[in-house]
């Protein structure tokens, strides 16, 4: 019980509950002497009038009867400066101390009534105060408070069964309550969570926030939330898959058709016209490069990318290469392509692989400029340090809008034309992943967008 959340609520109630109880025995335990005490000293000046009244014509018999009643030993009654009259009986022990009910140190009185409520036995004390009603100007008593100490046991007892009555009365609602307003609407929020986990993919068990306390509605609103999106991506996941594998069955066809289109241009290239000789040798390494493409998919349907074969490459005739496709890919020159790589600048990478890269971010970025039907440059820049190389990939476009930068590098969500997939920055992303480095937008806005690659060093020969 005391794992549950109501169960800890129960005995932290029962433990501020007792601390109340006694907070509030203390005092009331040390009035109850202080009450004791005065009322003790009203019977003895009711007495002391009495046998003034009478003149002095009384016996002791009287004197301890009246004594007896009052519930005390001796009294000192003090009515003008020139008379006092003095009742008084033998003294079973000596005085212990002096209670001045005139001027009470409530610390004090707090103290000598818990170490009599505790301490049995008799103890006569000396007690002096005001008389009631102007009886006199000074009235004095000794008392055995052993009849105080049984009377307060026995107000200690009746305050203590009314404090565990309160106290079982007051656990006992505020559990119910907590069940009722916290712990059930818990238990509710874990089940739903349960039977969401046991079907994720199923929609209508995505839960309804109908809490009305404001944390528990803002807990439910969050998890609704997050069953939402979690159900939105595992569907997205599952079409993903049943994609992968339509896609593994048209690239293994394709395969097939693309070999044997490159067994076809390997012929081409015994054709005497300078131009078929010129062109051939590119369209054979693009059906190559198609080829390898196909492979990479099949890999890809097996939820699986080829491990780059790093290796030197100089840079600037990759991009040379990169560059020229991309420009025969497209008709018109309003949109111009360059790099700024020195001749030399080697890198350790996977050539093929990096082509796709570099391929796919110089093709976005034509891409972009041609939407704004205005020339554009894209430049291609690199830099290296002593941890890493970095490539740049700037153009001239119109920036990427916020949507396609929230979901920039996720498959069919990162497009940002109309009739893209968003795979390609995805893939760019993954096959940089593969070489150890990273791939992020540095900027974007009116004046275009800068994607850089950062490839390190770290596995460098």
């Amino acid at each position: 019980m005391l794992r549950s959340l109501s169960g800890r609520f129960l005995v932290l109630t029962v433990a501020f509950v007792m601390l109340a109880e006694v907070l509030i025995f203390v005092p009331a335990i040390t009035q109850f002497r202080l009450d004791y005490l005065s009322d003790r000293l009203e019977r003895a000046q009711i007495a002391s009038l009495a046998l003034l009244g009478a003149n002095d014509m009384f016996d002791r018999d009287l004197e301890k009867e009246l004594l007896q009643n009052a519930g005390v030993l001796n009294v000192v009654l003090r009515r003008d400066a020139s008379r006092q009259l003095v009742l008084s009986s033998n003294l079973k022990a000596p005085v212990m101390a002096t209670v001045d009910l005139r001027d009470v140190n409530r610390i004090a009185a707090t103290r000598d009534a818990l170490r009599r409520f505790v301490v049995p036995g008799p103890e006569i004390i000396r007690v002096i105060a005001d008389p009631a009603r102007g009886g006199g100007d000074l009235i004095e008593a000794a008392i055995d408070t052993e009849d105080l100490h049984r009377e307060m046991i026995r107000y200690g007892l009746s305050l203590l069964a009314l404090s565990l009555v309160i106290l079982v009365i007051t656990s006992l609602a505020l559990f119910l309550a907590v069940r009722r307003l916290m712990v059930r609407p818990i238990d509710d929020l874990v089940t739903q969570m349960k039977r969401y986990a046991a079907a994720p993919e199923d929609a209508r068990r995505v839960i309804e926030p109908r809490s009305g306390i404001r944390e528990l509605r803002e807990a439910e609103t969050t998890l609704r939330d997050l069953e939402t999106q979690l159900t939105a991506s595992l569907r997205q996941k599952e079409r993903l898959a049943q994609l992968g594998g339509a896609v593994a069955r048209i690239s293994h066809d394709l395969r097939n058709i693309l070999t044997t289109a490159t067994l076809l241009a390997d012929r081409m290239e015994r054709v005497d016209d300078p131009t078929v000789k010129r062109v051939a040798p590119k369209i054979v390494k693009s059906l190559t490069r198609a080829v390898n493409l196909t492979e990479g998919t099949l890999a890809f349907g097996r939820a699986e990318e080829a491990p780059p074969a790093l290796q030197r490459v100089e840079l600037a005739p990759l991009l040379d290469e990169v560059i020229e496709g991309e420009r025969l890919a497209y008709e018109g020159g309003e949109v111009a392509i360059r790099h700024d790589v020195p001749p030399g600048t080697v890198i350790r990478l996977d050539p093929e692989q990096m082509h796709r890269v570099l391929g796919n971010l110089i093709r976005n970025a034509r891409q972009a400029i041609q939407t704004t039907h205005a020339p554009g440059e894209i430049v291609v820049a690199a830099e290296e340090t002593a941890e890493l190389w970095r490539l740049r990939v700037s153009d001239t476009g119109p920036g990427l809008p916020p949507r396609a930068q929230e979901n920039l590098f996720q498959a069919f969500q990162g497009n940002v034309r109309k009739g893209g997939t968003g795979l390609g920055l995805a893939i760019a992303a993954e096959l940089v992943r593969g070489h150890g480095g990273t791939l992020a937008m540095e900027e974007t806005g009116p004046e275009g967008t800068t994607f850089r690659i950062d490839l390190p060093k770290g596995m460098a020969n």
